[in-house]
C-alpha cells in the first residue's frame, strides 16, 4: 500500500527524484465522478525501479498505474487513463462507492 502524503510532498519527491537522475513518471487525477477515493490534482510518481510515492486511487487501480506508469517511464508515451465500475464491484477494484476517475500519466525528469 502506498504511502498517503500531501500532493506537494508527491512533487517535492518528484523534484528530487528527477535530481538525483532518476526516470520518473508523474500520475495526476484529471477528472472524478462520483465517488473516488482521491480528489482531481492528485500525484502518484514512480521511478523505473517501481519505486512510488503518493497515491492517485487504491486498490487494483493504483498498482494499474504504477504499471502503466513504468512503460511510460520506458516509452515516453504518455497515457490517459480511465477507471470506472459499477457498485457491485468497487470495492475490489479501489473505486469505494462506484465512480469514475481519469489519470494523466507523463514522463518527468
Amino acid at each position: 500500500m502506498p504511502r498517503v502524503i500531501p500532493d506537494l510532498d508527491v512533487l517535492k519527491t518528484a523534484e528530487t527524484w528527477a535530481a538525483e537522475g532518476r526516470s520518473l513518471a508523474l500520475a495526476t487525477v484529471i477528472e472524478t465522478w462520483g465517488s473516488a477515493p482521491r480528489p482531481t490534482g492528485s500525484h502518484l510518481v514512480v521511478d523505473a525501479e517501481g519505486r512510488f510515492e503518493g497515491s492517485v486511487s487504491g486498490g487494483c487501480v493504483e498498482g494499474e498505474v504504477v504499471t502503466e506508469a513504468l512503460d511510460v517511464v520506458e516509452t515516453g508515451k504518455p497515457r490517459l487513463l480511465e477507471f470506472g465500475v459499477a457498485d457491485e464491484t468497487a470495492w475490489r477494484a479501489g473505486l469505494s462507492c462506484g465512480g469514475r476517475i481519469r489519470i494523466y500519466v507523463e514522463k518527468i525528469g
